[in-house]
């Protein structure tokens, strides 16, 4: 496969999966700023851009309005949903050989339909919305491409933006440690609450939720189901048989970190759950970089900041 098509596929996974990602993310704290009046909105909105990669100028207070604006309509800030939904339809025209008509089809129709303005009543049923397209992008790739190497590529980078988006997720129980995100609400978020409940047929509590979205091997959204489907993606890439180790960088960067995730005791990252998923955001970007060097390495890998296409 030429190089320049294994690049935009791994893209598209990735920019379709962050902007799902980022509209739950947005979807549930933008709500809590909404519903909790104790909460210090200006405080809250600058640890929300924070994990999410963006920063904010000191001079003003920030609301709802202006994360909105950021993180969801900016269509030249790399971070923004609309930002994302538009680098996948230009990743898909490069690919136009293998992308199939369906899946072109959907991602030039939602980017042509990516609102301007999104009303103050109609927040939640744009996010709705963003994550029924990027549902239906997938459910194309999925059920009509053959497994080879381009729905490898495509797989890898969807995986590793899947891991990095359930971390940024969990890193934002902490942004107010008084009024933050109940465990329920973070299930909610990523479609987790109904299974979770028939994994461990209770109300959610901080250890079984935490283990649940970091360590459950079922869960299509745990981090660890994550990890290893993209780890399984890369050897679909380029089977080994290495005696010795593991002679490729991105396979070592993703295996230490499920290792790190499945030995070390669920009481113990809730302990210093920051570090530990800035640690799988770490590891997530350091494999991109490994692919993009081994795979690609004629361009410079996109960015959540300073990113141009």
């Amino acid at each position: 496969m030429l190089s320049r098509i294994a690049e935009s596929l791994f893209w598209i996974g990735r920019y379709v999966e962050r902007s799902d990602g980022t509209a739950r993310i947005l979807d549930v704290h933008l709500q809590l700023l909404l519903e909790d009046p104790w909460i210090d909105e200006d405080t809250a909105c600058r640890s929300l851009l924070s994990v999410m990669g963006s920063d904010a100028k000191p001079d003003h207070a920030l609301s709802r309005a202006d994360v909105l604006a950021i993180l969801a309509i900016d269509r030249s800030h790399p971070a923004s949903i609309a930002y994302s939904l538009g680098a996948a339809r230009e990743n898909a025209r490069r690919a136009r050989e293998v992308v199939s008509t369906e899946l072109w089809e959907v991602l030039n129709t939602t980017r042509a339909r990516m609102p301007r303005k999104v009303a103050p009543e109609k927040v939640h049923e744009f996010f709705g919305w963003v994550r029924e397209r990027s549902a239906l992008a997938v459910g194309i790739v999925e059920s009509s491409t053959s497994r080879d190497e381009a729905y490898a590529f495509f797989t890898l980078g969807r995986s590793l933006e899947r891991a990095d988006m359930t971390a940024r997720l969990l890193a934002t129980r902490s942004l107010t440690e008084a009024s933050g995100p109940s465990w329920t609400t973070i299930l909610r978020s990523v479609g987790a609450y109904e299974a979770y409940l028939r994994t461990y047929r209770g109300v959610p509590s901080a250890k079984n939720a935490a283990e649940f979205l970091l360590l459950d091997r079922l869960f299509p959204r745990s981090i660890l189901f994550a990890v290893t489907r993209a780890e399984k993606s890369l050897r679909d890439i380029e089977p080994r048989a290495d005696r010795a180790g593991i002679g490729d960088q991105a396979l070592r960067q993703l295996g230490q970190i499920r290792s790190e995730l499945e030995y070390r005791p669920i009481a113990d990252i809730l302990d210093d759950l920051q570090r530990h998923m800035d640690a799988v955001q770490t590891a997530t970007s350091a494999t991109s970089e490994a692919v993009r060097q081994r795979y690609f390495p004629t361009n410079a890998a996109p960015s959540w900041v300073a990113e141009k296409l």
